[in-house]
């Protein structure tokens, strides 16, 4: 039974489409409803399926990848983290027109983390910072090495150097651009040392579900990945702020080279989507302002 048809240009993804490719290949979960999800991603169309379930169907080819990498890895990571990470159950095949591989996944309880439904900011700053160093204490050994299946999440941030000159060039008179461009420079000069470690790729409060005021589970681990962990680091400035951040930078426990690629990361998706946005979102616009300023005066601080 569908509940709610919901349609969407991306890949052709409605709830439809999921009935029938559930219908067809897992013919035991046919009768379960299949309703979409409150809040939803780009990379990836998410709908539950019945109460214990969720379906995910990338947009594009280039999300696909992390298809196979999540049901093998996520296995392996969860018994090592403090919190449940995503439970695959089942392997779709491309079908009824949708040209992937699809998943299906236990649902996890919780809501997207917002500053509003957490009881205490800077404990919740130390929850993540202790996933994060859960997830680097586990073997990295023969795990996916940072590169195109992570969006080079985990590799050194001058792969993004082109788009980040482009965007400064694009704000230029419009925010401090020359202090943007020493603080990414600075962080192409420092370089990872460290043998590679499990990195989650995109720690943001989208990912991070929040039940009675606390962390109750890290999803999406579709960027995930081996190499350098500085870009977990971002959420310092895109979620937190004064108090949680120190919380966060204290219990996180990364090394000074570390906190300047981190911030290198921040700056590139900021001024990249305020390059986009400055003139039409004044909304997005005024977030990627904050995130760049503190990022530039966080850089001052760290001398």
């Amino acid at each position: 039974m569908v509940e709610s048809v919901h349609t969407d240009g991306r890949a052709g993804i409605d709830a439809g489409l999921v009935q029938r490719l559930i219908a067809t290949q897992f013919p035991q979960w046919r009768d379960l409803p299949v309703r979409p999800v409150k809040l939803d991603g780009w990379d990836n169309r998410t709908y539950r399926l019945g109460d214990e379930m969720t379906v995910r169907l990338p947009t594009a080819v280039g999300y696909t990848p992390a298809i196979d990498k999540e049901d093998r890895w996520l296995p392996i990571l969860a018994p090592s983290l403090p919190v449940p990470v995503p439970e695959p159950l089942a392997k779709g095949a491309p079908g009824e027109g949708y040209p992937f591989s699809w998943s299906i996944r236990g649902w996890l309880d919780g809501t997207t983390a917002s500053v509003e439904r957490i009881n205490d900011l800077s404990a919740f700053a130390t929850s993540v910072a202790e996933f994060i160093l859960a997830l680097q204490r586990i073997d990295a050994t023969d795990g996916p090495q940072a590169g195109a299946h992570s969006f080079y999440r985990g590799a050194p941030p001058v792969h993004y150097d082109d788009e980040t000159r482009r965007s400064l060039t694009a704000l230029n008179g419009r925010i401090d651009t020359e202090k943007a461009s020493a603080v990414w420079g600075v962080a192409l000069e420092a370089a990872w040392h460290g043998p590679p470690v499990w990195f989650h790729g995109d720690i943001a409060s989208g990912n991070l579900l929040v039940k009675d005021g606390r962390l109750a589970a890290v999803i999406d681990f579709g960027t995930s990945g081996v190499g350098d962990p500085a870009c977990d680091l971002v959420i310092a400035w895109t979620m937190f702020s004064a108090e949680s951040r120190e919380a966060f930078r204290s219990a996180v426990a990364q090394d000074s080279d570390t906190w300047a690629r981190a911030r290198g990361w921040a700056l590139w998706k900021a001024l990249i989507t305020l390059a986009d946005d400055i003139d039409t979102n004044e909304t997005r616009a005024a977030v990627n302002r904050r995130v760049i300023a503190e990022v530039l005066a966080d850089h001052d601080r760290a001398g």
